[in-house]
């Protein structure tokens, strides 16, 4: 049921599990619903990393709460995608309290991993126990050598074997290096990224990171990669054809698609399930996209016989498709293409000077847009919302001006409650 606290109406929430199916009831609900309530417009949102279902619902309610202002005359519906992901419990996300376990930590340091995170990873990959004990065990005692960063390494390449896998990301093939190349130079890195974050400018002086202050991340970094795949999956085989169930129970309805995150990976995915004669989906809007820049390419710059893997897609949307990035999201300007691949030399990965260390092939949508798409119109926010957006084709919207604050590992990624995005999202849509 939707949250009675929800601060907009109607509004439907619609939970899939990990392999995308939907509940019925929710599903029913919706389908039954949305012409008897006399909706033109849906907005359908979907959340990146999230622990639970009501942190889920407290960012729908506060996202959605600028839209009936903004919009007075539209016949506006929204929904909530709830979906299997999960977020370390101690990542701060800005507008939102801290969590019980961040105040805890700042207060006074526990272990390395809390009994939120451990419980989460353990529904993340199920029947790895003893490794994710043996994992929390090593972050806690750190050990000296070469060993210890050893055997962590081998334990986060046990929770990924069976886990879910990016579904045909051919834009991104196979598993990433930082899973199975040395694991303490992968720490390492983490490590030295990490206070390039903290400390944006860096300190005078030289000296080598520690493995074990960036091991955290490797894990993290696991958890993500499986979040991204499940995420895939969610959206091509559970929303996109509820889309097309919508599509022809009320052909009337404009939907109007809206992703954080890996949420952005599942809306995008909806698109490549759509029924083929689907033309109900009049926008989407990206916001901070944690998967490639070149997912709609029909080319990748340095492999021209290779595509995005979801070259094309784009065509499917009958309207714009609207990617809002910022230089100051930490998890995506540095760790996401860190995670990709590994540097494999000595210079230091300044933060968002990563890009240019590792080079543009493992960018993310979130840290500079759509990328060899051509036609893609760039713009920043405010010449966005004064001037309007083009009505159909890849638009790119630098959001830096509000989307810039956080603090590490993710900096400013989960920075999008801003009324700017909301106005966004309405005028990619043509709602009024």
């Amino acid at each position: 049921m939707a949250d009675p606290g929800m601060s907009v109406s109607p509004y439907w929430e619609l939970t899939f599990d990990t392999n995308g199916d939907v509940d019925p009831s929710e599903r029913d609900r919706l389908l039954a619903q949305v012409t008897e309530r006399g909706v033109r417009d849906l907005v359908v949102f979907a959340h990146g990393w999230n622990e639970d279902r009501s942190a889920a619902t407290a960012l729908y309610r506060r996202f959605f709460a600028p839209f009936p202002g903004l919009a007075p005359h539209a016949r506006l519906g929204y929904v909530g995608v709830v979906w299997p992901s999960m977020r370390f419990s101690d990542e701060p996300i800005p507008d939102f309290p801290k969590s019980v376990v961040a105040t805890e930590a700042e207060a006074a340091p526990g272990p390395a991993l809390d009994k939120d995170t451990r419980r989460a990873l353990l529904a993340v990959f199920p029947g790895r126990a003893s490794a994710l004990d043996r994992l929390a065990r090593l972050l806690d005692e750190r050990p000296e050598g070469d060993a210890g960063p050893a055997e962590f390494g081998r334990l986060v390449r046990l929770l990924l074997d069976g886990a879910e896998r990016p579904a045909a990301d051919t834009d991104e093939p196979g598993l990433p290096a930082v899973f199975t190349e040395d694991p303490a130079t992968a720490c390492a890195e983490f490590a030295d990224a990490l206070g390039a974050v903290a400390a944006p400018g860096g300190a005078e002086g030289f000296s080598l990171p520690n493995p074990w202050d960036g091991a955290k991340e490797l894990l993290r970094q696991a958890a993500y990669y499986t979040m991204k795949g499940r995420a895939g999956t969610v959206g091509e085989h559970g929303l996109g054809p509820l889309l097309g169930r919508l599509a022809a129970k009320a052909p009337g309805v404009r939907v109007h698609l809206v992703g954080h995150s890996f949420g952005g990976r599942l809306v995008s995915f909806a698109l490549r399930g759509l029924p083929s004669a689907v033309r109900t989906v009049k926008s989407v809007t990206l916001l901070e996209g944690a998967f490639s820049h070149y997912a709609f390419a029909r080319r990748l710059p340095d492999d021209p016989h290779r595509s995005g893997a979801l070259k094309d897609q784009q065509l499917r949307v009958d309207g714009p498709l609207v990617c809002c990035y910022s230089r100051f999201d930490a998890a995506l300007g540095t760790f996401y293409p860190l995670a990709a691949r590994l540097s494999g030399d000595d210079r230091s990965c300044l933060g968002n000077e990563i890009a240019a260390v590792l080079g543009p092939r493992w960018g993310a949508l979130g840290h500079d847009g759509v990328q060899s798409v051509p036609g893609t119109v760039a713009l920043d926010l405010a010449r966005a919302l004064a001037g309007g957006l083009p009505a159909s084709g890849c638009v790119n919207i630098d959001a830096a001006s509000v989307v810039r604050r956080g603090g590490p590992p993710a900096g400013a990624h989960s920075d999008i409650l801003h009324p700017e995005l909301a106005r966004v999202v309405l005028a990619a849509g043509r709602v009024t």
